[in-house]
């Protein structure tokens, strides 16, 4: 966002050189950077707060919601089956979604509801004492993750500042930038390099401790943004997955490709295949006749003991499959080795008719998984958190230093002035085409991207028209 002093745009060039073709870029470079930073940093900006808060909340939550979460160890077990009764109980008016049975000694049972006075992918949850039987409490529930009220109000204000669809433009907007602005960066800084060959590479690898203020904070603003950009790209690249336009097209590609993550068949009319034994990789084994079926409270210890037996062990998601389909158990460990084995269980056999093991999912499953969590700050734990919070209070940093470069170029209380404009008409034409070229294709990939790169160029070059026609005007005047 901050610019260094620029010369007059070169004169067009029939065929740039490889060392011209920077030269001709680079002012268009750093006004896409200038720009980009002065119009969607503020977007960055809350982006990058939210998101500084939302790296406390796996800390906070186990002690905000203590009561609900935990329990006192026991070696005294209530069936599965009566701790859902108990869950359903306190749950009147929903309809039985997941079951999560308490992964250690300490931990409870979570029954989760479909409530239709909730929004979507919002729950409704029982958490029981699996020693007692007893219920802990009934809180709100967001997500695959079962994120607890505040998780969920702090994740909702950082996906759409609490304004529902409309309000996921602006996360959209900022993922969509940020990689630009990052390489923008980074190609600015390669420039500098170049020139500054003969420099130490402290001097531009560390930030300044000496010298004027502005220029202080240039490095500081420059050396900070070099060290982030790895992390930042990965958190652009990761939060437009969650986007509304981006984030279909993802689905999109994903889909045609078979990068999805694959789930186990469920359907239990005919034949089906019979899971491997425990340790063995998905694979299909002899058949088995079944007949349709519904899910009972008591099925789910059915479910339980076959995962058990099918070597599914840790946080498990039990989700019953409705008339006619299969009980779906589901590793949901989420940290680093991750466990993701899924089986399907026949609810009145026991019988494990499909297995899905993590370790056969396609690669681009596996990456899409691991950028998620350790987007949300899940893969490494606390190393994961700690990360995010780092480069969202480099972010926050870089934004806000950038405002204040800005400012200070300028005399008195004035903000400075823009970089070097008519870096269009200096474009010689095969470059221009390029650029324009280059647009098209990111606006089809990243829309809302691509809609705002096009309005700049149309801007640009409204306004580089504008520019030679008012000399000759004067000249005719």
């Amino acid at each position: 966002m901050t610019v260094d002093e620029q010369p007059a745009p070169p004169s067009p060039a029939a065929a740039p050189t490889r060392a011209g073709t920077w030269s001709l870029l680079r002012p268009l470079v750093l006004r896409i950077h200038f720009w980009a930073g002065v119009l969607v940093g503020p977007f960055l900006l809350v982006a990058a707060l939210t998101g500084l808060v939302y790296t406390l909340m796996p800390a906070l939550e186990p002690v905000v919601y203590r009561d609900e979460l935990t329990v006192p160890p026991s070696d005294t077990q209530v069936p599965l089956a009566d701790q859902v009764r108990v869950g359903m109980d306190a749950l009147p008016g929903t309809e039985l979604r997941a079951v999560r049975p308490g992964a250690t000694p300490t931990d409870t049972t979570q029954v989760i509801a479909n409530d239709p006075r909730l929004p979507e992918s919002f729950y409704r949850t029982a958490f029981v004492d699996p020693h007692t039987g007893d219920l802990r409490g009934v809180l709100e529930t967001y997500g695959s993750g079962q994120a607890m009220p505040l998780r969920a109000w702090v994740d909702q204000l950082h996906r759409n500042l609490h304004l529902g669809d409309a309000g996921r433009l602006y996360t959209e907007l900022a993922a969509s930038w940020l990689w630009v602005l990052v390489l923008a960066g980074l190609t600015l800084w390669i420039g500098l390099v170049r020139r500054r060959r003969k420099e130490r590479a402290s001097a531009l690898l560390v930030p300044r401790t000496s010298g004027g203020r502005r220029a202080r904070l240039l490095s500081w603003h420059a050396v900070v943004g070099l060290w982030a950009a790895a992390g930042l790209l990965f958190l652009s690249a990761t939060g437009l997955t969650w986007s509304t336009y981006a984030g279909e097209n993802i689905s999109t590609l994903r889909a045609q490709l078979s990068w999805e993550t694959p789930e186990p068949e469920t359907a239990l009319t005919g034949t089906v295949a019979v899971a491997p034994e425990a340790g063995e990789h998905a694979g299909h084994g002899g058949t088995a006749m079944t007949t349709p079926t519904t899910a009972t409270p008591a099925s789910f210890d059915v479910a339980a003991r076959a995962a058990a037996d099918a070597g599914l062990d840790g946080p498990l998601d039990i989700t019953p499959g409705g008339e006619g389909a299969a009980t779906t158990v589901s590793q949901i460990d989420r940290t680093w080795p991750q466990r993701l084995d899924a089986i399907a269980v026949d609810p009145d056999t026991g019988q494990v008719t499909d297995v899905v093991r993590g370790d056969d999912w396609p690669l681009a499953a596996k990456l899409a998984r691991w950028g998620i969590d350790a987007h949300m700050g899940l893969l490494f734990g606390v190393a994961n958190q700690v990360v995010l919070a780092a480069l969202a209070t480099g972010l926050a940093c870089m934004i806000v230093w950038g405002y204040v470069l800005w400012w200070r170029r300028g005399p008195g209380r004035r903000p400075g002035h823009v970089p070097a404009d008519g870096v269009l008409r200096s474009l010689p034409r095969g470059l221009y085409a390029a650029v324009v070229v280059v647009t098209i294709a990111v606006g089809v990939a990243v829309p809302l991207l691509g809609a705002s790169l096009l309005a700049f160029l149309l801007i640009e070059t409204l306004l580089d028209r504008r520019r030679t026609a008012l000399p000759e005007e004067r000249q005719n005047a």
